[in-house]
């Protein structure tokens, strides 16, 4: 139940979970989904109903700690409007203002605040935010294709490329299908080397259960060759590991 200061025990207690979820490095799932990471778009959509991510405390922790300034910012434009309710969230928006992490929200916040948040303050900020996300988007794209190609040139080591590849992918806050589409190519492709596949099942847990699924779909379907066989049995062995120690546990 919302209180006249705006804020829910449901709020609250999402605003902790999303800052458990911070510390162990464990993505920002939607409401009530098990698989379904939340992206910057979705923040940004204000049809959506995003349930408990609507109260000002998860809003605000997700402008101030999460680590990727796309997100960050389609957090505090969601925020913004909320300012203008009382004088407890103006003064939440101000400190989220100069305290969040990115420069971005900083900017914007302070914006909106100087502006006693104004219709026209708010929809400024959203438009910000959209342009950003999408510049972001493009420049992690751009990146990982940088990195394939220093890949396939010798030019970085194959821990290098995985490692920067769930970093940009994990910043990027990418997309299932795209993520599902990129490693796929990469477990299946002939010109990548054995090593860099292995290290990238090494990294199978950092992806979300679907596009977990997905993948291995996708593997056990392709083609016979020598290389696919092994990533076969690879998956194979990864999924009864972990058939193994959920039941454990």
């Amino acid at each position: 139940m919302r209180n006249d200061l705006g804020i829910t025990q449901e709020g609250l207690k999402t605003a902790l979970k999303i800052k458990e979820d911070y510390r162990a490095r464990r993505p920002i799932l939607m409401p009530d989904e098990d698989d379904r990471i939340i992206v910057p778009e979705t923040m940004l959509n204000h049809n959506i109903d995003l349930t408990t991510f609507e109260d000002p405390l998860p809003l605000a922790m997700m402008a101030t700690r999460d680590p990727e300034a796309p997100m960050a910012l389609a957090a505090a434009a969601r925020l913004s409007p909320l300012g203008r309710q009382n004088r407890l969230l103006c003064g939440v928006v101000e400190i989220i203002g100069e305290t969040s992490k990115h420069e971005a929200v900083k900017e914007c916040l302070g914006y909106v605040k100087d502006r006693h948040f104004e219709p026209s303050a708010i929809v400024e900020v959203r438009r910000h935010a959209t342009k950003f996300v999408v510049r972001s988007r493009q420049q992690y794209t751009a990146a990982l294709r940088e990195n394939l190609e220093s890949l396939l040139d010798g030019a970085i080591t194959p821990r290098q490329f995985v490692r920067e590849f769930f970093e940009l992918t994990e910043a990027g806050n990418m997309r299932h299908d795209i993520r599902k589409k990129l490693v796929l190519s990469l477990l299946l492709s002939p010109s990548v080397r054995p090593s860099v596949k292995f290290l990238m099942l090494e990294n199978f847990h950092r992806m979300a259960r679907p596009v977990q699924l997905a993948i291995i779909s996708g593997v056990l379907r392709a083609e016979p060759s020598r290389h696919t066989e092994i990533i076969k049995e690879e998956l194979r062995y990864l999924v009864v590991h972990k058939t193994r120690d959920q039941g454990v546990h």
